[in-house]
């Protein structure tokens, strides 16, 4: 598996991601965004990339934070994403400067382009597909749902939202919200949700109990086989 660090620019900020691909296939392929919890572009979402490029597309693990800045304390992780949080089309910036560059990738098929996210990764990738963005799929996992407070553009991209039902920072409340709004937009949606699973349950590191964040490797496998179900149905449209 071929892997290579990758620089690109959204509004002046430089931006540091990884892309993964199997150079031994030949021909165009779909490309899959994959962002990165509030830690930066870690192993973590390397790694993640890394399994989507296993799977016979591109992954390209993206950089929200610039200069592909991975930090490890509750604070440097807030100081880097709170900013973000609070300014969405800053937010939006960057995703499409992601957008546009695996666009511009050699082997990428770019009618076959999907977002996927992890925690805070999760509400890029649903804020990419609520733009309007040219991709056919978004997916969450256990992300923030909250909309941005401007309307949303027409959504073209397909959605899977995958979540604890225990996860104390997004509340049932908050999903069913976001279900009205997938409604208002008729779009095609799927939420799974998964008992007895808190946040941030795809990831091995995960152990703040008090927190609720909590690994859960069954959740974990059953959501990233729903992720290639999901995958598998759109690229083959």
């Amino acid at each position: 598996m071929h892997n290579e660090a990758i620089e690109y620019q959204a509004n002046g900020v430089n931006l540091k991601g990884h892309i993964a691909y199997d150079p031994n296939q030949s021909g165009k392929r779909p490309a899959v965004l994959v962002v990165h919890d509030w830690s930066g572009c870690s192993e973590f979402a390397q790694q993640a990339a890394q399994r989507i490029a296993q799977l016979g597309y591109i992954g390209f693990a993206v950089d929200m934070y610039g200069e592909g800045k991975i930090v490890s304390s509750i604070d440097e992780k807030m100081e880097l994403m709170q900013p973000l949080l609070d300014d969405r089309p800053q937010l939006l910036s960057r995703m499409q400067a992601a957008l546009q560059t695996i666009t511009g990738f050699e082997q990428t098929d770019t009618n076959k382009i999907a977002s996927m996210g992890f925690c805070f990764g999760g509400l890029c990738s649903l804020d990419l597909a609520r733009s309007g963005a040219d991709i056919i799929g978004a997916v969450s996992f256990h992300g923030a749902l909250t909309p941005p407070p401007a309307d949303n553009a027409e959504i073209k991209a397909k959605i899977l939202v995958l979540h604890g039902y225990d996860d104390p920072m997004i509340h049932p409340t908050q999903v069913t919200a976001f279900i009205d709004e997938m409604k208002q937009a008729k779009t095609d949606w799927q939420v799974h949700n998964y008992g007895n699973t808190q946040h941030a349950f795809t990831n091995p590191q995960a152990n703040m109990p008090d927190m609720g964040i909590i690994y859960n490797p069954l959740s974990a496998q059953r959501s990233w086989q729903s992720m290639e179900n999901f995958f598998t149905e759109i690229f083959a449209e």
